[in-house]
């Protein structure tokens, strides 16, 4: 097992990573105050991995609440059930909540914490490898809306994140390239040496070679967590995290949740943003060139969905958490390994790049 933190002071939490950790009640007890435990997972992972979470928290009054899998379920109609289930269990507050599933899971519960009875402590149990690397760590809690995604949410961290690597064994391919969106990421905003070693290892990790992937997620954590740990409530360096996402969100948004998993979103967003970072003499033709590569060699979408039209995608874009004073902000690259939010761009060359 590898343990990383994540730096906030009296809020600093563990981040456990390596296998057969489900079922370890050493890494689930200091972090539980009270005697009530409600976890939250979906129709999928229930059967797979429910019963484990259950044996590590023995002896404590545990229960669950089971959602329907799927972004087209991040709504508050759907996530009102884990109140019903709180409420239904007299849930007081110093309970706690468990999030075991995928990025989805993670979310709602972690949002569903951040308001019952006004702040209830959660652990974050990501099973999928996006979540693992990305949506585990850091707080960022939310819900769509179907005039834009996690636009209803708060920042409220987790106790601990246990992220069993065994878990991955069970993910769809589909599912496993979506996570490795996220994973490339942390070398293009901040890591340059980190992206030569996920060129030269996309094999391993595509066919799942379990040293490889666990070198990639933890390095994927200690980026993320340095700079979560600077900037908590993304403020300043912590809207790096979000290279593709503006352009991923307004896809997702566009062609119906669920439809494109935000991974695939994320990666043909990042092959947009290189692009349009070309456009403004930071990257070079070759850069954007291997971009793609990388991308493609993940198994990752490299552009926007052909039916939807680029003035769609402005317009989705325009409803974004990184708009300020009517300003459209975007997270683009100075080079391979550097990025940088910006609102100094030409917007023709943003319509070219979307056509």
């Amino acid at each position: 097992m590898r343990t990383l933190t994540v730096e906030l002071g009296t809020r600093s939490y563990p981040i456990h990573i390596g296998s057969s950790l489900l079922n370890d009640p050493d890494l689930y007890r200091p972090h539980v105050r009270g005697s009530q435990v409600m976890i939250v997972t979906n129709e999928t992972v229930a059967p797979l991995y429910l019963e484990p979470v259950r044996q590590a928290l023995d002896g404590l009054h545990v229960r669950e609440v089971i959602l329907p899998d799927g972004e087209v379920y991040k709504t508050l109609e759907v996530w009102n059930r884990i109140f019903d289930a709180l409420l239904a269990e007299r849930f007081a507050r110093d309970c706690t909540l468990i999030a075991l599933g995928g990025g989805v899971i993670g979310d709602m519960t972690g949002f569903a914490a951040a308001c019952y009875q006004r702040g209830v402590d959660f652990i974050q149990v990501p099973t999928t490898l996006l979540a693992q690397v990305d949506s585990s760590v850091g707080g960022k809690t939310g819900l769509n809306h179907p005039a834009g995604k996690n636009m209803i949410g708060a920042f409220h961290q987790p106790r601990a994140v246990i992220a069993d690597t065994d878990t991955l064994g069970t993910l769809p391919q589909r599912e496993l390239s979506a996570g490795l969106a996220e994973v490339l990421k942390y070398g293009f905003i901040r890591d340059a040496e980190f992206l030569d070693w996920l060129e030269c290892h996309m094999t391993g990790l595509m066919s799942r070679d379990p040293d490889t992937l666990a070198h990639a997620i933890q390095r994927s954590c200690e980026v993320k967590a340095q700079i979560v740990a600077e900037d908590e409530f993304e403020s300043g360096s912590r809207a790096l995290l979000n290279l593709g996402h503006t352009f991923g969100h307004a896809i997702e948004t566009g062609v119906g949740y669920g439809e494109w998993l935000h991974g695939e979103a994320v990666g043909a967003g990042i092959c947009l943003a290189a692009a349009l970072s070309a456009r403004l003499g930071w990257l070079t033709e070759a850069e954007v060139e291997r971009t793609h590569r990388l991308i493609a060699g993940a198994g990752l979408p490299t552009g926007r969905p052909a039916d939807l039209a680029p003035e769609r995608m402005l317009e989705l874009m325009a409803v974004d958490k990184k708009v300020l004073a009517g300003q459209l902000r975007l997270v683009l690259l100075k080079q391979l390994g550097e990025a940088v939010v910006t609102s100094d761009f030409d917007r023709d060359a943003l319509a070219h790049v979307l056509a």
